[in-house]
């Protein structure tokens, strides 16, 4: 039962810390703010999940003056279209902006929404951008009641229903205004104080030394009170969740400064160092602008134009042209075929779509579109190729975002994360402790000296060049990939490439390449009708074979194919009219394989009876043997092919002595290759095409598909090499692990530079201002040595 106190007593409202008003709501022998509070913590008691109230002391958003029902307007499907990214009509996703997520307990509640309401699915919180992904069931929750779920927790969706082509992102000039608010109080407190600096006694008569010191303290107050701002706020909401960050160190000695400067300048005991302290702040803020300029260049949301490779078949007159996906239109018209992935959100054509929203959800059942009916972006075409109509543009980091799920995350991280984070940890407060210490110790001889070493010692220290110096080296060495046609999931794979001990390698579409290959079919003669429906079947497929043969049949127009489908490892199969094909290896169509045979075959039978076969010459890749033979002196090297044995002598003559080669390996045979060198405690570095391969891909430490300009990228990968880029494959992978004695040697200079300067602090020899010009310096100096160190190495590798 709810009772209402006016003992006077001061409350704390239980969810968000707020003081209770007179009337404080008292229940459960808790105490709260406001009946939204109590609402909130009566919904995550009734679902047990009051553990969030224990990871962060009060760490709920007050729910004052939050109205009901604002959200109704998302019931109209008109708008309720402008914010989902994804619904095949019974799941939906959707991606709210939550501004108010700050803390730890705030991403365990959101995640924990499944509990709230069986209709949601999953949810998933993005820190950084402070958004969560909802996954729902359309049967069970509408759009508006999620809205309102999160605003009834404390997380009310910030919502913009504008295009997102029209949107206009805001720039944020106010630390440009708190720099240029320092810096002209900075100059005019020295121009006040320059007769300080010219002796040491004062030349100015008593009545101007006193009105200077007021006038210096006027100046330090926007300077202490608007731009030190960010600082204070950081350090108190960093206590307030009894966690000490940087900001306390910095904070503590702009104030001890400011305070004992008043003090001085009030009893007219000295000049005081608001011209230090001004200084300070500017230099702190103009180093935290350098910094934050720094990670801003290092954001890994990277732009699909530059990270995907993949192009997109362009419809024109019914004539097909590969275009990159950085060319593609609202409005242009494409062709998908099968297991190829839908870049943007578009209307189906023609064709019979069946969807695999895997790449978006996770769940592989095919889902079937109608004609006129949205297929989103993601989403991977099991069946016959399909025409879409593009309506939305390429987001320009949805796919990134897609290729990242957690889902086909890799399990290592960053091996360098950890050290870096207990070394961060445990560094501020060191650095309190050493600060007091000098103070301590110089007090009794030199109070002036105390201070400066106290003040010194809490500014020149910094961990931010220590956190700088992994992600920017792997930054710098994603991009010098990228320009050279290897294109990374995310910086970690770096890290994973670095530690590999075998290299496994597919045949098909990935030592070879099938379109210089010379095409000759042997069998009964076809007549035009089996021809077309042939190349119309082929046209199906992404498979390098596929495609060789389709472009070779030389025949005018196209057929409709139905009931169409790929069976990896063995081939591919349709309908068409009455007339019913299957295409790939010879037990697949019926006959028996001449395994003497020293090309790729691919066998035909139409209607039951075996027709012929189309043999394709092997064409191996450029330099592939000299590749391979830089390879063996540090990697072990095998071959696993879903193709006969008919090139084993040749490729043992490619490949160097004491390679593994396999053949005749369906997908799951290379997947349990894999897992056995992988139970030999082998780091495995998997490179293949992406398409009877992607389980392998998958479970290998790293996985790399090779782009030969198809639009058959998988997911599963790590990273996408493009396929006139494979012979450099050596020299990336040396580069990768170069990058662990880089991060190396700048962790070395960043703990240098803080020792060396904690050696003078302490000793009263380094003044705040000259410690408030080191500490960017530090972050600066390991940017310079990083981005230096990578240019030279590139430069040498010849990338």
């Amino acid at each position: 039962m709810t009772e209402y106190t006016k003992s006077g007593q001061v409350l704390k409202c239980t969810h968000c810390g707020e003081n209770c008003a007179e009337e404080a709501i008292l229940a459960n022998e808790k105490s709260f703010c406001c009946e939204g509070c109590k609402l909130v913590y009566e919904i995550l008691d009734e679902n047990n999940l009051c553990t969030y109230y224990s990871l962060n002391s009060s760490p709920g958003i007050s729910q004052k003056n939050q109205s009901k029902g604002r959200y109704g307007y998302l019931r109209d499907s008109t708008l309720s279209k402008k914010l989902i990214s994804f619904s095949d009509g019974q799941k939906t996703t959707v991606n709210f902006r939550v501004p108010q997520v700050h803390c730890s307990s705030c991403i365990w509640l959101l995640e924990k929404m499944p509990k709230l309401n069986k209709g949601i699915i999953s949810s998933r919180v993005n820190f950084l951008k402070k958004e969560v992904s909802v996954l729902f069931s359309e049967k069970e929750i509408h759009l508006a009641d999620v809205a309102e779920l999160l605003a009834n927790i404390g997380y009310p969706p910030e919502i913009n229903l504008a295009d997102e082509q029209t949107k206009v992102q805001k720039k944020d000039y106010s630390r440009w205004y708190k720099i240029g608010v320092a810096g002209f109080c900075f100059g005019n407190i020295m121009l006040l104080s320059f007769p300080e600096y010219l002796t040491g006694k004062s030349v100015l008569e008593p009545s101007f030394k006193l009105l200077f010191g007021y006038l210096n303290i006027l100046l330090s107050l926007p300077v202490f009170f608007y731009s030190a701002s960010e600082f204070f706020k950081s350090a108190f909401y960093s206590l307030r969740q009894k966690f000490i960050n940087i900001d306390v160190p910095i904070a503590l000695g702009i104030a001890v400064m400011f305070v004992r400067s008043v003090v001085e300048i009030v009893l007219q005991t000295g000049p005081g160092y608001m011209d230090s302290m001004a200084a300070l702040v500017f230099l702190m803020l103009v180093g935290r602008w350098f910094q934050n300029q720094t990670y801003h260049t290092l954001s890994f949301e990277r732009d699909y134009k530059s990270y995907f490779p993949v192009a997109v078949t362009l419809l024109k007159k019914e004539e097909e042209q590969s275009i990159p996906l950085s060319k593609l239109k609202v409005g242009d018209r494409i062709l998908v075929r099968n297991n190829e992935i839908v870049p943007a959100d578009s209307l189906l054509v023609s064709g019979d779509a069946a969807i695999d929203y895997s790449f978006v959800t996770g769940e592989s059942e095919p889902v079937k579109i109608v004609k006129g009916s949205t297929v989103f972006a993601g989403g991977k075409q099991c069946g016959s190729a399909i025409k879409v109509e593009v309506i939305k543009n390429v987001s320009q980091s949805y796919l990134t975002e897609l290729w990242n799920n957690e889902i086909f995350s890799a399990k290592e991280k960053d091996k360098h994360e950890p050290l870096i984070n207990t070394i961060s940890k445990y560094f501020t407060i060191a650095i309190i402790l050493i600060a007091i210490g000098s103070a301590l110790w110089w007090l009794p001889s030199n109070p002036h000296k105390a201070l400066d070493a106290f003040t010194a010692v809490l500014i020149i220290a910094c961990p931010c060049a220590l956190a700088l110096s992994s992600p920017f080296t792997l930054g710098h060495i994603v991009r010098v990939f990228g320009r050279n046609g290897f294109y990374l999931k995310n910086a970690a794979v770096v890290e994973r490439i670095a530690q590999i001990t075998d290299l496994v390698f597919d045949k098909t579409g990935t030592i070879t390449v099938a379109g210089g290959s010379q095409i000759v079919y042997e069998g009964a003669n076809l007549n035009n009708e089996e021809l077309l429906v042939l190349k119309s079947l082929f046209s199906q497929s992404s498979h390098p074979l596929s495609t060789a043969i389709s472009q070779r049949i030389d025949v005018n127009g196209r057929t409709e194919i139905d009931s169409f489908s790929e069976l990896p490892g063995k081939g591919i199969k349709g309908r068409a009219g009455e007339m019913e094909i299957k295409a790939g290896a010879a037990d697949f169509a019926g006959t028996v394989d001449n395994g003497n045979v020293k090309s790729s075959r691919v066998y035909i039978n139409i209607n039951g009876k075996y027709k012929g076969v189309f043999s394709l010459t092997i064409q191996y890749r450029e330099g592939l043997k000299e590749m391979l033979s830089t390879l063996s002196g540090v990697y072990k090297l095998a071959l696993v092919s879903g193709d006969n044995a008919s090139e084993e002598n040749t490729l043992r003559g490619v490949f160097p002595s004491g390679s593994v080669l396999r053949f005749n390996y369906s997908p799951q045979d290379k997947l349990d290759f894999i897992k056995q060198l992988q139970s030999n405690k082998r780091k495995v570095l998997m490179v293949g095409d992406g398409l009877n391969d992607a389980g392998a891909l998958k479970q290998s430490d790293t996985g790399i598909s090779v782009s030969n300009n198809l639009n058959n990228f998988s997911p599963a990968c790590d990273a996408i090499l493009e396929g006139s880029n494979f012979h450099k494959l050596p020299v990336l992978i040396s580069f990768a692990k170069k990058s662990s004695v880089i991060i190396g040697i700048s962790l070395v200079i960043s703990l240098l530079y803080n020792a060396v300067g904690l050696s003078f602090a302490v000793q009263g020899l380094l003044s705040p201002v000259f410690a408030a010009v080191l500490m960017p310096l530090s972050s600066i100096t390991v940017v310079a040595f990083v981005t230096m160190s990578v240019r030279v190495m590139a430069g040498k590798s010849g990338l």
